[in-house]
């Protein structure tokens, strides 16, 4: 990987050139490709710098060291040869990771969809859980929540809940929360204090733009009808409900929580175009994430990836064994650890895959 520094330089150099030209910056969707394109490259392309003036710097100090006959020379020389092949050995690793595939999603911001699964109240009433631990982390990451759509319950739980959380590489720190989360606990409707067990499933979905991924309008089919529920009296007045159907995969969309029908219309486009877009690319992702050994599986809300254990203060992530015995921080919105832990396992996975690739 080492040899293709002088590749990663030369269309790093040639990128800075192409983005000063007039007619790349008049071109939006052209100038942002090459944008990212280069805040791809600039942490490579220094680390590789680096590198070779390193590399350059220990040559340097053999020569020293052979020339020199001078004892304290001499001493010098192989304290800064020792210091020198520390530093590369450490810039080999940091490259090696560099060069793991990036995600193109991690700097986007989210759909998320948290649904009550096995469990009825139960599971509803842990859905809302959820929404208050992810609600309470993102609140320190920075980030702004946004409720799209819900269908609670009489207790304070929800049938669903779908968010939109906007910020700072929300994508690439929430993408491993999909699928079934399971909890372990006494319901306050329980008498006796037997422990039950519920499920709720999260979705995690990038919000995606038309430059990222267009759908064909003539594949939507649209109903409208009048809203029902929350909203006051205008949802009886107005047709501003918004069904959306992507016909050639079956995705449906229904949006009556906004307050009127285009807005109704602008949330329905943006979940419509997450959840093709997911649908499609697990499709084609499918047979090569079958053969892959990640740790931290492929995302499906059908996949129980952790569970919360009340009486024992413990949540246990299953993918990577991770065991914390901290569920009260953790439900307050307190995850880095969970998270940090996720990230290290797919990043060794990957590195271990780039490895085996490179033979």
């Amino acid at each position: 990987m080492f040899d293709q520094a002088d590749t990663f330089i030369a269309r790093y150099d040639e990128l800075a050139e192409l983005m000063s030209d007039p007619e790349v910056i008049n071109d939006n969707r052209r100038f942002r490709e090459l944008s990212k394109e280069e805040a791809d490259l600039r942490p490579k392309v220094q680390a590789f710098k680096k590198y070779q003036n390193v590399v350059s710097d220990i040559e340097g100090t053999e020569e020293v060291l052979s020339d020199s006959s001078d004892p304290d020379m001499q001493e010098m020389a192989k304290e800064e040869l020792k210091a020198l092949k520390e530093e590369q050995a450490e810039l080999e690793e940091e490259i090696k990771v560099l060069m793991i595939p990036k995600d193109p999603n991690d700097d986007k911001n989210i759909i998320m969809e948290i649904r009550g699964a096995a469990g009825g109240d139960e599971a509803q009433l842990f859905a809302g859980d959820l929404y208050n631990m992810y609600s309470r982390y993102a609140e320190s990451q920075g980030w702004s929540v946004e409720v799209v759509e819900s269908s609670s319950n009489d207790i304070g739980g929800f049938k669903e809940i779908i968010l939109q959380i906007s910020g700072e590489n929300v994508y690439s720190k929430l993408k491993f929360e999909s699928g079934a989360h399971r909890v372990q606990r006494v319901p306050e409707t329980e008498s006796q204090g037997r422990v039950h067990t519920s499920t709720a499933t999260v979705g995690v979905m990038p919000e995606l733009e038309d430059l990222d991924f267009e759908i064909d309008e003539n594949d939507i089919r649209v109903d409208i009808y009048h809203a029902s529920g929350a909203g006051g009296q205008h949802v009886n007045k107005t047709a501003s409900a918004v069904r959306m159907t992507h016909e050639p995969t079956g995705v449906v969309v229904a949006m009556q929580d906004q307050r009127s029908q285009q807005q109704n219309r602008e949330k329905a486009m943006m979940i419509l175009r997450s959840r093709v877009y997911e649908k499609l690319q697990s499709e084609q992702q499918s047979e090569y994430d079958s053969k892959r050994k990640n740790l931290v599986g492929t995302g499906d809300r059908s996949e129980r990836i952790r569970t919360y254990n009340y009486p024992q203060n413990r949540v246990t992530d299953h993918r990577i064994n991770l065991t914390i015995q901290k569920l009260d921080r953790i439900v307050a919105g307190e995850l880095d650890e969970v998270i940090d832990a996720l990230l290290l396992a797919d990043q060794a996975d990957r590195l271990e895959e780039l490895n085996e690739s490179s033979f």
